[in-house]
C-alpha cells in the first residue's frame, strides 16, 4: 500500500478513472450487442434506430479516449456495413 499522499491521491483517482471508463466501455458494448441483435432480427426500422444509438456510444467512447478512434470508425463502418446490407 502507498504512503506517500500524494501516491494515495494517485490510487483514488485512478479507480475512479478505472470505474468510469468500465462503465463507458460496458455501455458501449452492450448497445453494439442490441445493434447486432437488431440486424438479426432483419427489421430495417428497428436496426436503423439501434444502429443510430450504437454510433453514438462508440464514437463517446472514443471521444473519451476509451478506445482509439480508429477502432471507432472500423466499427462504426462493420456496422453501416451490416445496416446496408438489410434495408
Amino acid at each position: 500500500m502507498a504512503n506517500h499522499k500524494s501516491a494515495l491521491k494517485r490510487i483514488r483517482q485512478s479507480e475512479r478513472r478505472r470505474k468510469r471508463n468500465q462503465h463507458i466501455r460496458s455501455q458501449m458494448r452492450t448497445m453494439v450487442k442490441r445493434c447486432r441483435e437488431a440486424f438479426e432480427s432483419g427489421d430495417a426500422a428497428r436496426a436503423a434506430d439501434a444502429f443510430k444509438v450504437a454510433e453514438r456510444e462508440i464514437r463517446r467512447a472514443a471521444t473519451k479516449g476509451i478506445i482509439p478512434k480508429q477502432r471507432a470508425d472500423r466499427s462504426v463502418s462493420r456496422l453501416a456495413k451490416r445496416l446496408n446490407a438489410i434495408s
